[in-house]
């Protein structure tokens, strides 16, 4: 998150008001729901996952061992159930 000095984007009245009560303090404003983005959005990093995970799943009906695809993708076993049972969830 990116930090902007208030007096760079409010009116001075308006920094004099917050100032009032939180002088000198950070102070995080949250986005307008409308405007709020879930979470990996911004950075893309959500559809590499969804990707990733299909590639999983997708080498696991292949014939791919559980062990393979561990070494493979950096994952622990755990992790590597997780993605096939909810990609076998979803394919359903």
């Amino acid at each position: 998150m990116k930090h902007v000095k208030a007096q760079d984007v409010l009116p001075e009245e308006i920094v004099k008001i917050i100032q009032k009560y939180v002088d000198g303090e950070y102070l995080y404003i949250p986005r307008k729901n409308e405007n709020h983005k879930s979470w990996g959005e911004k950075s893309g990093i959500k559809s590499i996952l969804k990707l990733r995970n299909k590639e999983i799943y997708k080498k696991y009906i292949n014939g791919a061992a559980i062990l393979e695809l561990t070494q493979e993708y950096y994952l622990s076993e755990k992790s590597i159930r997780r993605i096939i049972g909810q990609e076998k969830l979803l394919c359903s």
